[in-house]
């Protein structure tokens, strides 16, 4: 038998969506050898035909679908239904029990996430935004960010920032060196906006540090990955941290999601306090 299971992935829109789900999804399973096919933009029965007849030319293959089309969405579970091939619908009942909850019809609109709606110019201008008040940028405006990130170099600041910038959140970062390097805008009035530090352990920035240098191939700089130099600017961005009253997060073991939640967590504490 075939250990390796050809996973097809079929969405009527950019596929994101199921992307995620599917990562989610094998993340529980230690053992799952796989081949990904990704379908997106899948909307006639002529297409789903074609993917239907290629994944049957195939041992173990498995179809994972978002389709909003009622009809369309029939005829991919009756036609694998048909081929023997195991087929799951990841949005399941729930459009249907969300329709009967909010007693309204569902839209059944492919791509309706992607609207150029208001919530999508607001994540757009979040992203400019984050992107011009990257690594201590334009501190001009930085009262206009929703969420300021601080601390030293190797922190995860901009990848975070970038991610909740994809949320919509206005984002700035800024690399702590000693605590003159805080922009007295934010020192005079600490509590501008939601503003959050970062630590890592030492041994973790030590680490990071050294690849970052050989990536860029540059010759390593004695005390940037020097451990006890590294220790010594954790316990002082602390420091500096508990002295304004920041909320810190350990970022030693999270992922940039993991870390984005735990700041989206934060701000929505602080804002609910304004």
């Amino acid at each position: 038998m075939n250990d390796t299971y050809n996973i097809y992935l079929i969405s009527d829109s950019t596929g994101d969506t199921l992307d995620r789900i599917f990562t989610a999804l094998k993340a529980q399973f230690e053992k799952f050898e796989h081949n990904l096919f990704h379908y997106s933009f899948t909307r006639t029965e002529n297409q789903i035909s074609k993917i239907l007849e290629e994944a049957k030319k195939k041992e173990d293959s498995v179809i994972l679908y978002t389709i909003v089309d009622n009809k369309l969405a029939k005829y991919l579970s009756q036609e694998a239904n048909n081929k023997g091939i195991p087929c799951f619908n990841i949005l399941g009942d729930l459009i249907l029990n969300f329709s009967k909850l909010l007693k309204q019809k569902a839209t059944n609109i492919p791509s309706g996430q992607h609207a150029l709606n208001e919530e999508y110019y607001k994540r757009i201008e979040a992203i400019q935004f984050t992107m011009n008040h990257d690594d201590g940028n334009s501190l001009i405006d930085i009262e206009k960010s929703d969420i300021i990130l601080l601390g030293v170099s190797r922190t995860s600041k901009t990848p975070t920032s970038i991610y909740l910038a994809n949320r919509g959140f206005k984002t700035s970062n800024i690399p702590l060196i000693n605590e003159n390097s805080i922009p007295d805008k934010i020192k005079n009035n600490p509590k501008i906006s939601c503003i959050i530090g970062l630590v890592a352990e030492a041994s973790r920035l030590h680490d990071v540090r050294k690849n970052r240098l050989s990536t860029i191939k540059e010759k390593e700089h004695t005390k940037y990955t020097k451990l006890e130099t590294i220790q010594n600017e954790i316990d002082n961005s602390r420091k500096t941290f508990k002295k304004y009253q920041w909320p810190v997060i350990d970022v030693t073991r999270k992922s940039v999601e993991e870390t984005a939640a735990s700041v989206i967590k934060i701000h929505e504490i602080y804002a609910n306090k304004k």
